[in-house]
């Protein structure tokens, strides 16, 4: 079928070609121009081919004129469209800069990116961060307020990279009127939280924190295993403030303490690791009966062989009493190195040297742990062991010796 209508349409040409040329030798016509002293003369169809010719030159001239100023690189070199080009070429390149810790070229690059980009957030603060590496702490906010300027619809975007910043930059004050202002525009965002949350942990403002934690939780800004944690950690923190609050105040010192516990929880109040860090306060403001007293409450409710540990450097009123009480526990738990080796230290309390040899022993028959080869190792030198008691110190140092990395040291001396 195609071949029949170029066929017909090969006709068709071929036809009128033959009556244009018969046109042509039936009369062939001429064109006269006059004008003053100019005179042009010819032959109709010559002048007609003449037309014909100069139209479709004005026709190439054009089309040659918009290739020009639209759009090839190789016709423009300054055209939009290279433009694009390098504007993409300097996004691409200044990204790869950014995570290879190339700064200057960075901030150079992504500064150019963005002026060339409709939607220029992410170059302008890449830019904010490579000028924060170079010390360019002006140049870095002048990028994010350039970004606000050109997308103010990604102010939440461009308010938490500057309160992060502000951070690294110890500009902790800053950070947090951000932040806070943010939290007020944005209430429940995940990120606005979260970041509130790191940033009070460097501060170390328990209460803040403490205020914080509800509305963590209420939003699930962290997973709850890390948000439990995370309230155990806050409050370890309040109850060492409220320790350091206490020293000096004499027959006072120990309220600030007392009353930052009655606000916990009952359950937290049956967390180990709370409960020790209450003692330890409790310790050091030198209240070690009633040090003493919490504990042994403690692991009478639930036994924790780390608290055990704890309750042997702990003096109560009657160190026979204690001694008593803890060998209770023994009979419930005779496989605890740890429970032993705080037995041997009650004896030690008591002047059962012997005895406390012996709980020494047998909680390092189950445990190679430092401090009782040190414990040991102090109570055998007393009693004249001094070969034993210098292998146990060796023992001991070289077990806490163990989580240091293997590096050069240098030849003993020779004679």
């Amino acid at each position: 079928m195609k071949r029949l209508l170029w066929l017909l349409l090969l006709l068709a040409v071929g036809g009128l070609l033959y009556l244009l040329g018969l046109a042509i030798q039936a009369d062939r016509g001429y064109v006269l121009f006059a004008y003053q002293g100019f005179r042009y003369q010819s032959g109709l169809w010559a002048f007609l081919a003449l037309v014909l010719v100069v139209v479709l030159l004005l026709y190439l001239l054009r089309a040659s004129l918009r290739l020009l100023l639209a759009s090839t690189r190789l016709a423009n070199p300054w055209s939009r469209l290279h433009r694009h080009r390098r504007a993409r070429l300097a996004s691409q390149q200044g990204l790869l800069d950014l995570a290879e810790g190339r700064w200057a070229r960075a901030l150079r690059q992504l500064s150019r990116a963005a002026e060339d980009e409709p939607q220029p957030l992410m170059y302008y603060l890449g830019a904010a961060r490579a000028a924060h590496k170079l010390g360019q702490h002006e140049q870095s906010d002048a990028m994010l307020e350039r970004a606000l300027a050109r997308q103010p619809q990604a102010e939440l975007a461009i308010a938490l990279a500057h309160a992060e910043l502000q951070q690294s930059r110890g500009e902790s004050d800053a950070a947090l009127e951000t932040l806070q202002a943010m939290r007020e525009r944005h209430p429940g965002h995940h990120l606005v939280l979260r970041q509130l949350q790191r940033l009070y942990l460097q501060r170390q403002d328990w209460s803040a924190l403490l205020g914080l934690l509800p509305e963590l939780r209420k939003e699930k800004a962290l997973p709850a295993a890390e948000l439990d944690e995370l309230e155990r950690a806050t409050w370890r923190g309040r109850l060492g403030d409220a320790g350091q609050a206490g020293l000096g105040h004499g027959e006072t010192a120990l309220q600030p303490l007392t009353q930052a516990w009655q606000q916990l929880s009952a359950p937290l109040r049956q967390e180990p690791e709370l409960i020790a860090a209450y003692v330890e306060q409790l310790r050091r403001l030198g209240a070690q009966e009633e040090a003493e007293q919490v504990l042994r409450s403690a692991l009478k409710r639930a036994y924790d062989s780390r608290l055990a540990r704890f309750y042997g450097v702990l003096r109560g009123a009657d160190p026979a009493q204690q001694l008593h009480t803890a060998e209770l526990w023994l009979k419930q738990h005779p496989q605890d190195p740890a429970l032993l080796l705080t037995l041997g230290r009650l004896c030690l309390q008591n002047q059962l040297w012997g005895k406390a040899r012996d709980y020494f022993e047998t909680s390092l028959k189950l445990e190679r742990h430092p401090e009782t080869c040190a414990e040991l190792a102090r109570l055998l030198a007393q009693l004249g062991e001094l070969e034993r008691s210098n292998q146990l110190l060796q023992e001991s140092l070289g077990l806490l010796h163990q989580g240091l990395p293997a590096l050069p040291q240098p030849q003993g001396v020779r004679a």
